[in-house]
């Protein structure tokens, strides 16, 4: 199934993305529009204040980006640490659709408190607890407050954004304890989401991006997504980089497929739903960051990444 195709298999069909303000929450908020979705777009920055990560992309944006592919962006401005705030968001996609088809859980919003070779004693704990918090209470409370409407009918979605898979996981330590369980957290997450779930009809369903060309890490490099390869020169891993509409075309054709039950409880990297469902990145490619990663990153085996595209 390639939603790339022009095809419109989410028509009449809701979704929620939680974390929706840039990177791949903004992708797949406008993947899912271009496939026919109402998208609600949610997340703390807006034109009128900025939240504590402090970049400039706004949820408005992304409505605005979604309708523009050919979907309905609706744009709210949620805290998903903050209960209430979640609930009355339900609330209204409620009252408005009467039913939520696709719930995608991608709040972060943690790379600012990251301390990177630290071991835990040394940690600034109230950082530490905050990228928890970010990382697993958010994904929490707003499943809990979501997917009361999202069983109401069979076939119901609900995808875990992380970094990494269970797999590529176990394969080294992330640096920073915290980092690491931070983003283990929504892969167990969505194993027992699948067995709740499955009851209703529901797939849950854990899916990371590769090496992502989110803004801030063009910004990071000092490239755009025009000139991005002039990065590789500073960081040759950068060549099996991915831009954010990659993973948006994959969880696009996920929540497209009528068998997607096949996932349920798998964590799974972009590339490997990209090569499933037959959709490439913006420049044709498919882009294979955790074959890279794990057999000539950490595997030792002789390669170059872009053998991996």
């Amino acid at each position: 199934m390639n939603v790339n195709a022009g095809t419109r298999p989410l028509d009449g069909k809701v979704a929620l993305v939680a974390g929706a303000t840039r990177g791949a929450g903004r992708a797949m908020a406008i993947e899912l529009g271009r496939a026919g979705a109402v998208v609600y777009a949610t997340g703390r920055t807006t034109r009128e204040h900025r939240s504590e990560v402090g970049r400039p992309e706004t949820i408005e944006e992304t409505a605005e980006l979604v309708t523009a592919a050919g979907g309905t962006g609706i744009a709210v401005r949620v805290d998903h640490l903050e209960i209430e705030e979640v609930r009355a968001l339900v609330a209204r996609v409620d009252r408005d659709h009467g039913r939520l088809d696709v719930l995608v859980n991608d709040v972060w919003g943690g790379d600012h408190l990251l301390e990177f070779e630290t071991r835990v004693w040394d940690l600034k704990l109230e950082r530490a607890l905050r990228m928890l918090r970010l990382a697993q209470d958010a994904h929490l409370i707003t499943s809990h407050c979501a997917l009361p409407l999202l069983i109401r009918r069979p076939g119901g979605l609900v995808v875990e954004i992380t970094d990494g898979t269970e797999e590529f996981n176990n394969a080294r330590y992330r640096e920073n304890m915290v980092f690491d369980l931070a983003k283990w957290g929504p892969i167990r997450m969505t194993w027992a989401l699948a067995q709740e779930l499955e009851p209703h009809g529901g797939t849950a369903v854990c899916v990371s991006p590769g090496f992502l060309r989110s803004e801030e890490m063009l910004e990071h490099f000092g490239v755009t997504e025009a000139n991005w390869r002039d990065a590789v020169a500073k960081e040759p891993h950068f060549a099996v980089a991915e831009s954010p509409a990659y993973i948006g075309r994959a969880v696009a054709a996920l929540a497209s497929d009528p068998e997607r039950g096949r996932w349920n409880g798998q964590s799974l990297f972009s590339g490997q739903l990209a090569a499933h469902y037959g959709v490439t990145d913006v420049d044709g490619s498919r882009p294979d960051a955790r074959g890279y990663f794990l057999d000539v990153v950490y595997g030792g085996k002789e390669g170059t990444a872009e053998a991996y595209r």
